[in-house]
């Protein structure tokens, strides 16, 4: 398994590493700041150093037996088995997904309905909720902005199977459920604000998001609202 460091600290942008695998497609290395796709956020993108040599990390995805697998462009010059590497994230990149990842959670914390599907960018991100009512987009970006400037601390931390079992409640995406074959299940908190099973990569505060603001809603259905939200870099 690929020692995931990103858990515990989302914001370290390099990592010393060893090579455990290559392929033509990927490289696997012992631990990781990466984050693999998942969960609507993409995968990290960068670059892993060894001995004068580099390789530019162009997407990060899960591999079997728990492993991570740092995608690279066809012909790139690849480390040996075994070899010392330091590994680099496009760290601008990564950011933005912190700050959007989070500015979802806000935006979920102000329209509590079923979340039906998700997606994160750097560009532009959105939520897709089980609901029939109409959306005012002034008065959910003044909500959330209202969140953003109270500065609300935001952490992580795991319960049991068992523990997410007695509060259902906490799930809020309708298709997808927390994975489970782990035996402990992470949860973002925003305190006071949010709680529920999460594996993305946020921020420290809610105060880093920044300028937000809610962009298209669209009507995907009768009971699905697509909400865009944008920030103001």
């Amino acid at each position: 398994m690929t020692e995931i460091l990103f858990r515990d600290d989302s914001y370290l942008k390099e990592c010393e590493a060893s090579v455990v695998a290559v392929d033509d497609e990927a490289i696997v290395l012992d631990r990781t700041i990466f984050y693999p796709m998942g969960g609507g956020q993409p995968g990290d993108s960068g670059k892993i150093e060894w001995d004068g040599s580099s390789v530019v990390v162009t997407d990060t995805r899960h591999g079997e037996g728990g492993t991570i697998r740092h995608l690279f462009e066809p012909g790139s010059t690849l480390p040996e088995i075994g070899t010392a590497v330091k590994a680099s994230l496009d760290w601008d990149r990564r950011y933005l997904h912190m700050r959007m990842h989070t500015a979802l959670h806000l935006l979920g914390s102000v329209l509590q309905y079923g979340v039906t599907g998700g997606n994160i960018s750097a560009a532009k991100s959105r939520l897709d909720f089980d609901m029939e009512d109409t959306v005012d987009k002034e008065q959910v970006t003044a909500d959330i902005r209202a969140l953003v400037a109270a500065d609300h601390p935001v952490s992580c931390r795991w319960i049991t199977d068992a523990e997410l079992d007695a509060q259902p409640e906490l799930v809020r995406t309708m298709s997808v459920q927390p994975p489970r074959n782990a035996g402990k299940i992470r949860l973002l908190e925003i305190a006071g604000v949010d709680l529920q099973p999460c594996g993305g990569t946020h921020l420290k505060s809610t105060g880093e998001v920044g300028q937000v603001r809610v962009g298209k809603v669209e009507k995907k259905g009768r009971r699905n609202r697509r909400v865009s939200i944008l920030l103001d870099q």
